[in-house]
């Protein structure tokens, strides 16, 4: 059973974008702190995408469960002399008492569905919204990228490499988790394993191949010390690195325990055919083949397509910073205020006011399209946003588990037509409407925003 995420540290408060801090003081100031509601949505998917998996929210929870200003954040923000004293002292007793309702972790969601929605107090609203934007950005982005690519892998087990070209450190544990939600087997950030409970998984790199006078001693010595291991074969010569491998089988005899091994190099569709031949003549038919370096979605499918003799992939660079998407185009923006609908009218950014629904229809099983509603509407299908925390405590059973997210994010996408579920780009899309009521809302406030402009 995969246990929950331990306990997090303090969220940083200073982790947000000089305006926020700024907008806050004014906010204060001027008396705007009446409930405002802000909307986090992804304004459109990317060129080669269908969908995207919503992914983030555990560790957006921890952060708004945990956010609170400390005394040295104080006295920096003092150093910076653009505060007043006043706005210090207020800041002291800062935290998140709001309501936050979101899309499930694992659900596919489509462009301009609200993800995440959070309802407080302006300043509280405001002040939340870098880190959240974040969170959510990252995560999403690491999770529809790895689904690309568990998709590609057609069944066989896709394996996170990632953290080593993660862009941070800390990015590389949450790359794991999103991973691990949109299906990969496993990781090899040890820390994510620890955290978070994803199965951890590892060969061994070159440089151990490389520290020994010669590869027959280096594979030796490794057997000696983990059973049931992976060597890496092509530090100097597949050819080489296999036979070395079927001597070692034929000294060790009934000892030998080796669990596969690893191509990192070259043409990996060529190179595994070649190694199958070779371990099968051999009589080692039980070990497997796994393959790594380089490898993206379309490289995945193509060597599933070509029947090469591989057993599983690893894959690092092109999950690290989604090759093929290495940003989505996400937004918080501001959806109502004082109990009045707010929106923006600013060309190819246009967004719907008030609190929303996103409802989901369903025909024998399949999705049919998503209807973005208000919050108080009933229409056809399951609606998608829950309510996750109250009073800036997480609503007792609402979170789900990450095995939880798992699963869901299975059932999830196996709902959706064939043709969205393609690593090629759907024509046409998966649709998502909105309902009369929201249109007529945003309609009069349009009329009325712009008559004032």
């Amino acid at each position: 059973m995969t246990p929950r995420a331990q306990p997090s540290a303090p969220a940083d408060a200073l982790l947000t974008d000089l305006y926020q801090l700024s907008m806050l003081q004014a906010y204060w100031e001027h008396g705007l702190t009446d409930t405002a509601t802000f909307d986090l949505i992804c304004r459109r998917l990317p060129p080669n995408r269908s969908l995207l998996i919503a992914c983030g929210l555990e560790t957006a929870l921890d952060y708004l469960e945990t956010l609170a200003v400390t005394s040295a954040d104080l006295e920096y923000l003092a150093s910076l002399q653009r505060f007043s004293k006043d706005f210090l002292h207020r800041l002291e007793s800062l935290r998140f008492r709001g309501e936050v309702r979101a899309v499930p972790e694992g659900t596919p969601v489509f462009g301009n569905e609200p993800i995440l929605e959070v309802t407080a107090s302006l300043p509280e609203a405001q002040i939340v919204e870098t880190y959240l934007l974040s969170a959510i950005h990252h995560q999403t982005m690491m999770a529809s990228a790895a689904y690309r690519l568990v998709l590609a892998a057609a069944g066989l087990p896709v394996v996170d490499f990632s953290t080593r070209h993660a862009q941070g450190a800390n990015a590389g544990v949450g790359t794991a988790r999103a991973a691990y939600i949109a299906g990969f087997a496993g990781t090899s950030n040890v820390a994510a394993g620890r955290r978070y409970g994803i199965p951890v998984s590892g060969t061994m790199a070159h440089s151990y191949i490389q520290a020994h006078e010669c590869e027959t001693a280096a594979l030796a010595s490794f057997t000696a010390t983990h059973r049931g291991t992976t060597l890496l074969v092509d530090t100097y010569d597949l050819i080489g690195g296999v036979q070395r491998v079927i001597d070692l089988a034929g000294r060790q005899g009934e000892r030998f325990d080796v669990a596969a091994i690893r191509i990192d190099s070259g043409d990996l569709g060529a190179g595994a055919r070649l190694a199958r031949r070779m371990l099968d003549d051999a009589g080692l038919v039980s070990v497997r083949i796994i393959v790594s370096g380089e490898l993206d979605a379309p490289a995945i499918a193509d060597l599933v397509s070509e029947d090469a003799p591989i057993d599983g992939f690893g894959v690092g660079t092109a999950l690290a910073v989604s090759t093929d998407a290495p940003y989505l185009d996400t937004a918080y923006k501001l959806a109502a205020y004082a109990g009045r609908g707010r929106m923006k009218l600013s060309a190819s950014k246009q967004t719907w006011p008030g609190r929303k629904q996103v409802f989901r229809e369903k025909k024998n099983g399949v999705a049919t399209r998503d209807v973005i509603g208000t919050a108080g509407e009933s229409l056809e299908g399951r609606p998608l946003l829950e309510t996750v925390m109250a009073n800036g405590r997480r609503i007792q059973g609402a979170s789900r588990s990450l095995a939880e997210a798992r699963r869901h994010a299975a059932r999830s996408l196996a709902a959706l037509p064939a043709r969205i579920r393609g690593l090629d780009r759907a024509d046409p899309p998966y649709p998502v409407s909105i309902s009369d009521r929201l249109d007529r809302s945003a309609r009069t406030l349009a009329r009325r925003l712009r008559g004032e402009a």
